[in-house]
């Protein structure tokens, strides 16, 4: 494993937790949604609202199979699970890990829906998204971390002591 891949629910702290991370494992950081906003030049809810959910999809995909990223900590956005190609793509070289928490903690850190860059469908609640995704990253994960209620730093530090275990298990310590 040269990298860790961090998937979730919009909210869960990919991005906060995964700068922390990569600094705490020495690795370098990438936030996937960055890289998408610099290749198409237009922040990720005016991208939504011009080309519509299905569009954007495939555009984050191909911007996701794009990288290549080595020793690195990769925070993804929300919507990466629908893109097979895009997670095989990210399995290949990463560790994949599902940042879960639940419903409520989510609903009350995503009060900025209308902005936030999140692919809901017309009629489709904040709910029906997280029903509908948490199977997709509980069959994508390698490891679930249960982020809890605590800090972003404790999440991070919690996170990155769980990854040293996986990998002196991996290397026979």
């Amino acid at each position: 494993m040269t990298n860790v891949v961090l998937i979730g629910m919009p909210g869960c702290g990919k991005s906060t937790v995964g700068v922390l991370l990569a600094k705490t494992l020495g690795l370098s950081f990438v936030d996937t949604d960055t890289v998408l906003q610099k290749r198409e030049k237009r922040k990720l809810q005016p991208m939504i609202d011009e080309i519509g959910v299905d569009a954007f999809l495939l555009r984050e995909e191909e911007a996701v199979c794009s990288l290549q990223a080595d020793h690195a900590v990769i925070a993804t956005g929300g919507s990466v699970v629908y893109g097979r190609r895009a997670m095989a793509h990210l399995h290949e070289d990463g560790l994949v890990v599902y940042i879960r928490l639940p419903y409520e903690i989510i609903e009350r850190r995503l009060s900025n829906l209308a902005t936030r860059g999140v692919t809901l469908r017309p009629g489709q609640t904040l709910r029906d998204l997280y029903d509908e995704r948490v199977p997709l990253y509980e069959r994508e994960a390698d490891v679930v971390f249960d982020a809890g209620n605590g800090s972003v730093e404790e999440a991070a530090a919690a996170l990155a002591d769980c990854l040293r275990a996986r990998m002196e298990d991996a290397h026979g310590r």
